[in-house]
């Protein structure tokens, strides 16, 4: 699996980085646009991201703004449905608005902060990110 974890608070991008490095290879970026740019040179070199862990309220460029990018970019490459990156958005924001609007711009999981390891990872395993516990890595 190759990850991104996109989250300008260090312990929160701490933690991800932690439960995510058994599963594969973890980029990091701190803002939308440093996202953007990450994701650009992933697709540019054929090698797109697996996972995008996307926090909301960022400076430069917020979440919901860096997903509806992120899936734009996408479409113009022609990359759709079971193919596009899984993105699951974490946020301490849990208001029906915030939610709304990722779904509405295609995010995969909306996980709500503090990150629960015992939340992330089954669905991780219903995305087809990664595997069982025994197989590590799904991809």
């Amino acid at each position: 699996m190759k990850a991104l974890i996109v989250e300008d608070d260090f312990t929160s991008r701490l933690l991800l980085q932690e439960i995510l490095k058994l599963y594969g290879t973890i980029h990091i970026a701190v803002n939308g646009k440093e996202a953007l740019e990450a994701v650009r040179l992933a697709l540019k070199a054929g090698e797109p991201y697996d996972l995008i862990c996307l926090d909301i309220m960022m400076p430069e460029m917020d979440g919901q703004e860096a997903l509806k990018e992120i899936r734009l970019m996408e479409e113009t490459k022609g990359i759709a449905g079971p193919d596009r990156v899984k993105i699951i958005m974490t946020s301490a924001l849990a208001d029906k608005t915030n939610v709304m609007k990722a779904r509405e711009h295609k995010c995969d999981y909306y996980l709500i902060k503090p990150i629960d390891k015992a939340k992330l990872l089954p669905e991780l395993r219903k995305m087809r990110v990664i595997s069982s516990p025994g197989n590590l890595d799904a991809s």
